[in-house]
Parts: C-alpha cells; structure tokens; sequence
C-alpha cells in the first residue's frame, strides 16, 4: 500500500479539524523540504519514535560489467539509510 500525500494531509486535516487544510498542505510542503535540505548537507534526519534517515556515501570504485567482462569507473554517489524506530517495528509486527 502506497501513501500519497493528498490522504496524509485529508488524514490530519479530520484529526485536527482547527487547522485549514492549506495551511497542513504548507507544513507538509515545508517539512518535506527542510528533510531534503538536511539530506542534501550530509547532516542526520530523525523524528524520533518513527524513523530516521542518514546519507551515506558510496566510495568510488572499480566495477565489472558482468556480461562483457568489462571494467567499469564507478564514481562516487549518495544513498539515504533509512532506520524504523523499535516501536514502530513492533507496532508493524504485532499479530492481532
């Protein structure tokens, strides 16, 4: 199951009903933005008690094309690390 953002903001919009819709669009947009930003800065992500995001660089290197045997330059690029918290693995975990 996917989570698209119009039902993130229509979920919190019916759990908190003081808010303006446009004004969760604008917090949503903002915190997705800050969290790139952070990312792009090689510093930390973490809402604690749900996940946190890392990027990790991925050194340069030699690669081999396995179908030709060819070696390959592969230059050096980023990765996001992603981590659930404990609670919320257990959370998905649980058997009901």
């Amino acid at each position: 199951m996917s989570v698209v953002k119009s039902d993130l903001i229509k979920k919190l919009a019916e759990n908190y009903p003081n808010f303006l819709k446009k004004d969760l669009i604008k917090l949503f947009d903002i915190t997705i933005y800050e969290m790139q930003e952070a990312l792009k800065r090689n510093e930390r992500v973490e809402l604690r008690e749900v996940f946190s995001l890392e990027p990790k660089k991925q050194k340069a290197r030699i690669s081999r094309n396995p179908k030709t045997n060819e070696k390959i330059n592969t230059p050096e690029k980023k990765s996001i690390s992603f981590k659930m918290s404990k609670e919320w693995t257990n959370k998905i975990n649980e058997k009901k």
